[in-house]
């Protein structure tokens, strides 16, 4: 093959490349968790930031949305709601979206504190409904949670892997008693 049609290949294949959606493997170089799907918050909802660099990553918190999964994504794009989580986890099939990166503190907690130093995963579902935190959700989760552990040095405990309803300040109850603490850790020190 002579150099010019080399070079004609090389630019069909880059201008294929802009007329065709992205693959899922580069979908999943957009995000910190190469099994999420980028879903943007609004730029509204959380704090641009260098993290770990500004503020050391030492939590992740755990969260039930008391909503469906498609208006939890469409409140954190919501530039008027001023709420957003780094990730939210679909119940069903454990499908997990990407909202805000997590070199940017999400507006999780209810505690800036709290924002600065953790990662938030939401996971749909009501807390007084157990059905929703099905095994899909818990190990898609766990292993969310698992890889977001590994690159911070978070320990896999519940010291560090904490419900939103222990934020200090919190008015929430979110995961709830439904929530089995045991089996998702468990889930994550397995993962």
């Amino acid at each position: 093959m002579d150099r010019r049609r080399l070079l004609q290949g090389a630019a069909a294949t880059v201008a294929a490349g802009a007329l065709f959606p992205a693959t899922r493997a580069q979908a999943a170089a957009d995000t910190d968790y190469p099994d999420a799907q980028w879903v943007a918050a609004s730029a509204s909802n959380y704090t641009k930031s260098q993290r770990p660099l500004t503020y050391t990553v030492d939590r992740v918190i755990i969260h039930v949305t008391q909503e469906s999964f498609g208006t939890t994504l469409a409140i954190f794009q919501n530039p008027a709601k001023k709420v957003s989580a780094h990730y939210v986890v679909r119940s069903a099939d454990g499908y997990v979206a990407q909202m805000v990166r997590e070199h940017d503190v999400a507006w999780h907690a209810g505690n800036w504190g709290y924002n600065t130093r953790s990662v938030g995963i939401e996971h749909e579902g009501w807390v007084d409904q157990p059905a929703y935190f099905t095994d899909a959700l818990y190990e898609q989760s766990a292993r969310l949670t698992a890889s977001v552990c590994d690159r911070y040095g978070i320990p896999k405990d519940r010291e560090h892997i904490i419900g939103h309803y222990q934020v200090p300040g919190s008015d929430h109850t979110d995961p709830g008693t439904n929530w089995d603490w045991v089996r998702y850790i468990r889930l994550v020190n397995f993962a």
